[in-house]
């Protein structure tokens, strides 16, 4: 079954989108907290919600004998079965993550081709992160280095094109790709020039959209904005936001995120007592982002939300 995908709801709306993302639970924990969390923002009309993936860590335990074995295991499996039971259950598109990092292009070829019989039909392909306590990213064997190359074999697919040159009669499939970008520039790269160059890349291997990494000064986002434009890359740019949740966040989330925080967002942040305080301090931030972003046309905004809802319902409710 085949519907629209997201560019034909980017296109097709008269008003910005209001889209989310979420992360499958943990190995051994129920849907049902999920489905908690969509159904509390099903009011909200949401475009399409993301699901995140996750690839193989290595984890070492210690065995009866008292030495170390090295175990491969994944913390949160089951991206694509969990987008195809929302999408089933709510009548809503589902955007699946798919990464480099963890998978060959085999792997990849058939997590599509799962995606596809499924009726899936969006896509945001991503690098993903270096393993735990690594500091380079290393592709798995016979997998993508970089994710314009990830976007080139959805693109292969799009037109008919396997991996296995000797099939015949193959069936082409529909993905739209959407790929990340990063208003700060991504960590790795060692200029935003050359950041940008990555991601004109990856629209000209087959992306149709751009989601930006989280942000807390909308004044980035527009600088970003207009650099990408500069660069002719002429795709829908949506901009995320990630609500501040706790007192930690103002030091977690620069140190894991690689971003940076305004001034006056700290100092508010560091007359919280308590991370309820912080939550709405967090609300407030992105209500003001949220409200600003839409008055300078933002083709929609996508949220954050690491498995919340009530603090995401209030900002969207106070915004669109």
């Amino acid at each position: 079954m085949k519907g629209a995908t997201v560019i034909d709801l980017i296109n097709g709306s008269k008003k910005p989108l209001f889209t989310f993302e979420l992360l499958p639970p943990l190995k051994g924990h129920s849907i049902d907290r999920i489905y908690k969390t969509i159904e509390n923002l099903l009011e909200y009309e949401p475009a399409y919600i993301n699901f995140t993936s996750h690839r193989n860590e290595e984890v070492l335990t210690e065995r009866p004998d008292g030495l170390l074995e090295r175990r491969v295991t994944r913390k949160r499996p089951g991206t694509i079965a969990l987008a195809a039971a929302v999408k089933y259950k709510y009548n809503v598109n589902v955007v699946p993550h798919i990464l480099c990092g963890g998978f060959s292009r085999e792997e990849t070829e058939n997590a599509l081709i799962e995606m596809n019989f499924l009726g899936i039909n969006d896509v945001l392909a991503l690098r993903g992160d270096p393993p735990r306590g690594s500091r380079v990213f290393i592709p798995s064997p016979g997998g993508h280095r970089n994710t314009n190359e990830l976007v080139q074999q959805i693109t292969d697919m799009n037109g008919g094109h396997y991996l296995d040159p000797e099939l015949k009669n193959t069936a082409a499939t529909s993905f739209c790709i959407g790929v990340a970008g990063y208003p700060e520039k991504h960590f790795e790269a060692p200029n935003m020039k050359n950041d940008l160059v990555n991601l004109k890349r990856k629209v000209d291997a087959g992306a149709c959209y751009i989601v930006t990494q989280m942000f807390f000064d909308n004044g980035k986002f527009y600088a970003f904005r207009d650099a990408v434009r500069a660069m002719g890359i002429t795709v829908p740019l949506i901009p995320g936001i990630k609500p501040v949740t706790a007192m930690t966040d103002v030091n977690l989330l620069p140190q894991t995120f690689h971003i940076d925080m305004p001034e006056e967002l700290v100092h508010e942040l560091s007359k919280c007592r308590t991370d309820e305080e912080a939550r709405e301090v967090g609300v407030e931030w992105s209500v003001m982002q949220s409200r600003d972003l839409l008055k300078n046309e933002v083709p929609g905004i996508h949220y954050y939300t690491l498995g919340r809802s009530e603090n995401v319902a209030r900002i969207v409710k106070s915004s669109f």
